[in-house]
Protein backbone atom coordinates (compact mmCIF):
# COMPACT_ATOMS: atom_id res chain seq x y z
CA UNK A 1 0.00 0.00 0.00
CA UNK A 2 3.20 2.57 0.92
CA UNK A 3 4.45 1.81 -2.35
CA UNK A 4 0.89 2.43 -4.39
CA UNK A 5 0.77 6.07 -2.57
CA UNK A 6 4.01 6.72 -3.12
CA UNK A 7 4.18 5.98 -6.62
CA UNK A 8 0.25 7.84 -6.85
CA UNK A 9 2.04 10.67 -5.45
CA UNK A 10 4.85 10.79 -8.20
CA UNK A 11 2.22 10.06 -11.43
CA UNK A 12 -1.21 11.01 -10.75
CA UNK A 13 -1.34 14.51 -9.45
CA UNK A 14 0.06 14.21 -5.83
CA UNK A 15 2.47 16.70 -5.11
CA UNK A 16 5.72 16.59 -7.09
CA UNK A 17 9.18 17.10 -5.65
CA UNK A 18 10.84 18.05 -8.35
CA UNK A 19 14.65 18.41 -6.75
CA UNK A 20 13.89 15.22 -6.02
CA UNK A 21 12.60 13.49 -9.20
CA UNK A 22 14.57 15.51 -11.68
CA UNK A 23 18.17 16.20 -11.98
CA UNK A 24 18.47 19.38 -14.15
CA UNK A 25 20.77 20.16 -16.58
CA UNK A 26 20.04 23.06 -18.31
CA UNK A 27 19.37 26.57 -16.73
CA UNK A 28 15.82 27.40 -16.94
CA UNK A 29 14.28 29.71 -19.50
CA UNK A 30 11.99 32.10 -18.15
CA UNK A 31 8.47 32.18 -20.17
CA UNK A 32 5.65 34.63 -19.38
CA UNK A 33 4.25 32.67 -16.65
CA UNK A 34 6.49 29.89 -16.61
CA UNK A 35 10.30 28.47 -16.14
CA UNK A 36 11.19 25.92 -18.66
CA UNK A 37 14.07 23.25 -17.86
CA UNK A 38 16.24 19.77 -20.16
CA UNK A 39 16.11 17.68 -16.69
CA UNK A 40 16.64 14.20 -16.77
CA UNK A 41 14.28 11.67 -15.12
CA UNK A 42 16.07 9.49 -12.32
CA UNK A 43 13.70 7.08 -12.19
CA UNK A 44 13.72 6.43 -15.71
CA UNK A 45 17.07 8.20 -16.67
CA UNK A 46 15.53 9.71 -19.65
CA UNK A 47 15.70 13.02 -20.67
CA UNK A 48 12.66 15.28 -20.28
CA UNK A 49 11.29 18.78 -20.99
CA UNK A 50 10.28 19.95 -17.70
CA UNK A 51 7.93 23.45 -17.51
CA UNK A 52 7.22 24.75 -13.94
CA UNK A 53 4.55 27.44 -13.87
CA UNK A 54 4.62 30.40 -11.53
CA UNK A 55 1.74 29.99 -9.26
CA UNK A 56 0.62 33.65 -8.82
CA UNK A 57 0.59 34.73 -12.34
CA UNK A 58 -0.97 31.03 -13.41
CA UNK A 59 -3.53 32.01 -10.95
CA UNK A 60 -4.43 35.39 -12.35
CA UNK A 61 -4.56 34.03 -16.10
CA UNK A 62 -6.95 31.37 -14.33
CA UNK A 63 -9.26 34.02 -12.56
CA UNK A 64 -10.40 34.99 -16.12
CA UNK A 65 -12.00 32.15 -16.25
CA UNK A 66 -13.97 31.69 -12.98
CA UNK A 67 -16.96 29.67 -12.94
CA UNK A 68 -16.30 28.07 -16.45
CA UNK A 69 -14.26 25.06 -15.10
CA UNK A 70 -11.25 25.54 -17.16
CA UNK A 71 -9.11 22.62 -17.62
CA UNK A 72 -5.08 23.01 -16.31
CA UNK A 73 -2.56 23.46 -19.62
CA UNK A 74 -1.80 20.39 -18.60
CA UNK A 75 -4.59 18.49 -18.72
CA UNK A 76 -5.10 19.84 -22.02
CA UNK A 77 -2.37 19.50 -23.21
CA UNK A 78 -2.26 16.09 -22.70
CA UNK A 79 -5.10 15.32 -24.49
CA UNK A 80 -2.67 15.76 -27.56
CA UNK A 81 -1.50 12.75 -29.32
CA UNK A 82 0.16 14.03 -32.57
CA UNK A 83 3.41 13.67 -34.36
CA UNK A 84 3.38 17.58 -34.68
CA UNK A 85 2.78 18.48 -31.07
CA UNK A 86 5.49 17.86 -28.30
CA UNK A 87 4.40 14.99 -26.24
CA UNK A 88 3.35 15.95 -22.82
CA UNK A 89 3.65 12.62 -20.71
CA UNK A 90 2.62 13.84 -17.02
CA UNK A 91 1.68 17.15 -15.46
CA UNK A 92 0.19 17.51 -11.73
CA UNK A 93 1.44 20.28 -8.83
CA UNK A 94 4.40 20.37 -7.27
CA UNK A 95 5.47 20.35 -3.18
CA UNK A 96 5.26 24.49 -3.48
CA UNK A 97 2.12 24.52 -5.24
CA UNK A 98 3.15 25.23 -8.72
CA UNK A 99 1.39 23.53 -11.93
CA UNK A 100 4.01 21.20 -13.61
CA UNK A 101 4.22 19.65 -17.21
CA UNK A 102 6.72 16.73 -17.90
CA UNK A 103 7.20 16.55 -22.13
CA UNK A 104 9.10 15.18 -24.53
CA UNK A 105 12.58 17.10 -24.79
CA UNK A 106 12.63 18.48 -28.48
CA UNK A 107 16.32 20.08 -29.49
CA UNK A 108 15.70 21.80 -31.82
CA UNK A 109 15.54 26.09 -32.88
CA UNK A 110 12.69 27.82 -32.46
CA UNK A 111 10.86 28.94 -35.99
CA UNK A 112 11.04 32.92 -34.68
CA UNK A 113 14.34 32.84 -34.34
CA UNK A 114 15.32 31.43 -38.04
CA UNK A 115 12.83 33.93 -39.33
CA UNK A 116 14.70 36.43 -37.53
CA UNK A 117 17.55 35.09 -39.11
CA UNK A 118 16.58 34.37 -42.41
CA UNK A 119 18.00 31.22 -42.46
CA UNK A 120 18.55 29.10 -45.10
CA UNK A 121 16.96 26.07 -43.69
CA UNK A 122 13.45 26.71 -44.60
CA UNK A 123 14.35 26.71 -48.32
CA UNK A 124 12.84 24.00 -49.99
CA UNK A 125 10.73 22.81 -46.87
CA UNK A 126 8.14 25.95 -46.41
CA UNK A 127 5.23 23.56 -47.66
CA UNK A 128 6.64 20.71 -45.47
CA UNK A 129 6.43 23.01 -42.21
CA UNK A 130 2.97 24.87 -43.03
CA UNK A 131 1.30 21.63 -43.58
CA UNK A 132 2.86 19.86 -40.53
CA UNK A 133 1.63 23.02 -38.47
CA UNK A 134 -1.87 22.70 -40.07
CA UNK A 135 -2.31 19.59 -39.18
CA UNK A 136 -1.30 19.74 -36.51
CA UNK A 137 -3.78 23.08 -35.42
CA UNK A 138 -6.51 20.93 -36.86
CA UNK A 139 -5.40 17.94 -34.34
CA UNK A 140 -5.84 20.48 -31.75
CA UNK A 141 -9.40 21.74 -33.01
CA UNK A 142 -10.28 18.07 -33.50
CA UNK A 143 -9.70 17.32 -29.96
CA UNK A 144 -12.42 19.91 -28.91
CA UNK A 145 -9.63 23.05 -27.93
CA UNK A 146 -8.24 26.47 -29.15
CA UNK A 147 -4.58 26.75 -29.39
CA UNK A 148 -4.71 30.30 -28.71
CA UNK A 149 -1.17 31.43 -29.42
CA UNK A 150 -0.44 29.67 -32.59
CA UNK A 151 2.58 32.12 -34.09
CA UNK A 152 6.49 31.30 -35.11
CA UNK A 153 7.74 31.47 -31.38
CA UNK A 154 5.95 28.68 -30.18
CA UNK A 155 6.57 25.91 -33.32
CA UNK A 156 10.33 24.24 -32.79
CA UNK A 157 12.01 22.91 -36.05
CA UNK A 158 12.94 19.28 -34.60
CA UNK A 159 17.16 18.57 -34.17
CA UNK A 160 17.09 16.79 -37.43
CA UNK A 161 15.96 19.58 -39.65
CA UNK A 162 13.43 17.77 -41.08
CA UNK A 163 10.15 18.60 -39.15
CA UNK A 164 8.45 20.88 -36.87
CA UNK A 165 6.14 21.00 -33.32
CA UNK A 166 3.59 22.87 -32.09
CA UNK A 167 4.34 23.57 -28.54
CA UNK A 168 2.85 25.80 -25.50
CA UNK A 169 -0.73 25.17 -23.99
CA UNK A 170 -0.65 28.30 -21.37
CA UNK A 171 -3.30 30.32 -23.36
CA UNK A 172 -5.72 27.53 -24.58
CA UNK A 173 -9.08 27.02 -23.86
CA UNK A 174 -12.38 24.57 -24.36
CA UNK A 175 -13.62 25.55 -28.17
CA UNK A 176 -16.72 25.98 -26.85
CA UNK A 177 -18.88 29.28 -26.51
CA UNK A 178 -18.50 30.58 -23.14
CA UNK A 179 -14.79 30.41 -23.51
CA UNK A 180 -15.82 32.54 -27.10
CA UNK A 181 -17.34 35.10 -25.61
CA UNK A 182 -16.14 38.95 -26.20
CA UNK A 183 -13.48 39.99 -23.92
CA UNK A 184 -10.78 37.17 -23.21
CA UNK A 185 -8.16 38.89 -25.66
CA UNK A 186 -5.10 36.46 -25.03
CA UNK A 187 -2.33 35.99 -27.66
CA UNK A 188 0.74 37.41 -29.52
CA UNK A 189 -0.78 40.68 -30.79
CA UNK A 190 1.33 40.04 -34.06
CA UNK A 191 -1.11 37.01 -35.28
CA UNK A 192 -4.44 38.14 -33.79
CA UNK A 193 -7.55 38.09 -35.79
CA UNK A 194 -9.22 41.43 -36.30
CA UNK A 195 -12.19 40.15 -34.03
CA UNK A 196 -10.04 38.66 -31.13
CA UNK A 197 -8.41 42.25 -31.25
CA UNK A 198 -11.63 44.01 -31.13
CA UNK A 199 -13.04 42.28 -28.63
CA UNK A 200 -15.65 40.62 -30.12
CA UNK A 201 -17.11 36.78 -30.27
CA UNK A 202 -14.59 34.45 -31.35
CA UNK A 203 -14.72 30.79 -32.72
CA UNK A 204 -11.91 28.35 -34.42
CA UNK A 205 -11.36 31.27 -37.36
CA UNK A 206 -9.39 33.09 -35.35
CA UNK A 207 -7.05 30.49 -35.23
CA UNK A 208 -6.84 29.77 -39.18
CA UNK A 209 -5.65 33.55 -38.92
CA UNK A 210 -3.17 33.39 -36.68
CA UNK A 211 -1.93 30.47 -38.77
CA UNK A 212 -2.45 32.02 -41.89
CA UNK A 213 -0.17 34.80 -40.49
CA UNK A 214 2.78 32.67 -39.43
CA UNK A 215 2.24 30.76 -43.11
CA UNK A 216 2.73 34.09 -44.83
CA UNK A 217 5.54 34.77 -42.35
CA UNK A 218 7.57 31.30 -43.03
CA UNK A 219 7.11 32.10 -46.25
CA UNK A 220 8.43 35.68 -46.99
CA UNK A 221 10.26 36.34 -43.40
CA UNK A 222 7.63 39.58 -43.78
CA UNK A 223 4.48 40.20 -41.82
CA UNK A 224 1.07 41.05 -43.41
CA UNK A 225 0.49 44.12 -41.63
CA UNK A 226 2.72 46.36 -39.94
CA UNK A 227 4.73 44.70 -37.19
CA UNK A 228 4.18 45.94 -33.81
CA UNK A 229 5.26 45.18 -30.23
CA UNK A 230 1.94 45.62 -28.18
CA UNK A 231 -1.16 45.38 -29.21
CA UNK A 232 -1.53 48.79 -31.32
CA UNK A 233 -0.08 47.15 -34.44
CA UNK A 234 -3.02 44.52 -34.66
CA UNK A 235 -5.42 47.27 -34.89
CA UNK A 236 -4.67 47.59 -38.63
CA UNK A 237 -5.50 43.94 -38.90
CA UNK A 238 -8.85 44.95 -39.93
CA UNK A 239 -6.88 46.24 -43.11
CA UNK A 240 -6.50 44.57 -46.34
CA UNK A 241 -3.50 42.64 -46.12
CA UNK A 242 -0.47 43.51 -48.08
CA UNK A 243 -0.13 40.87 -51.02
CA UNK A 244 2.14 38.06 -49.95
CA UNK A 245 3.39 37.87 -54.26
CA UNK A 246 4.98 41.60 -53.34
CA UNK A 247 7.29 39.62 -51.21
CA UNK A 248 7.92 36.48 -52.87
CA UNK A 249 6.89 36.89 -56.83
CA UNK A 250 7.96 32.99 -57.40
CA UNK A 251 5.46 31.72 -54.49
CA UNK A 252 2.90 28.73 -55.66
CA UNK A 253 -0.31 30.34 -56.75
CA UNK A 254 -2.39 28.01 -54.81
CA UNK A 255 -0.72 28.35 -52.02
CA UNK A 256 -0.48 32.05 -52.06
CA UNK A 257 -4.51 31.99 -52.49
CA UNK A 258 -4.69 29.47 -49.76
CA UNK A 259 -2.74 31.34 -47.50
CA UNK A 260 -4.53 34.72 -48.15
CA UNK A 261 -8.05 33.18 -47.79
CA UNK A 262 -6.53 31.80 -44.02
CA UNK A 263 -5.48 35.85 -43.66
CA UNK A 264 -8.94 37.24 -44.58
CA UNK A 265 -9.75 40.49 -42.14
CA UNK A 266 -13.52 39.89 -42.60
CA UNK A 267 -14.45 36.33 -40.77
CA UNK A 268 -17.29 35.64 -43.67
CA UNK A 269 -15.06 35.48 -45.75
CA UNK A 270 -12.03 33.45 -44.45
CA UNK A 271 -10.99 30.06 -44.77
CA UNK A 272 -13.26 28.06 -42.42
CA UNK A 273 -11.32 25.50 -40.78
CA UNK A 274 -7.79 23.83 -40.89
CA UNK A 275 -9.14 21.06 -42.93
CA UNK A 276 -10.29 23.21 -45.65
CA UNK A 277 -6.71 24.78 -46.14
CA UNK A 278 -4.81 21.52 -46.39
CA UNK A 279 -7.52 20.79 -48.55
CA UNK A 280 -6.74 23.89 -50.71
CA UNK A 281 -2.71 23.06 -50.59
CA UNK A 282 -2.95 19.35 -51.47
CA UNK A 283 -1.76 19.84 -54.67
CA UNK A 284 1.01 21.76 -53.31
CA UNK A 285 4.70 20.91 -53.07
CA UNK A 286 8.10 21.86 -51.55
CA UNK A 287 9.73 21.63 -54.85
CA UNK A 288 8.04 24.55 -56.24
CA UNK A 289 9.26 26.47 -53.56
CA UNK A 290 12.64 29.05 -54.19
Amino acid sequence: MALRNRISDLFSGGRLNVRKRFELLRKAISGTMSKFYMARDRKSDQIVGLKVLDREKTAAFMARFRGLDKPTEGAIAIEMDHPWIVKTLEHGLTTEGEQYLVMEFVEGAGINSLLVARDEILDRRRVRFIRELAEAVAHVHEKGFLHRDVCPRNLLLTGDGENVKLIDFGLSVPATKPFMMPGNRTGTPNYMAPELVRRRSTDLRIEVFSFGVTAYEICTFELPWIRGTDGMAAMTHDRPPIDIRKYDPDIDPVLADAIHACIEPERRNRCGSMQHFLQMIRSVEDSEQP
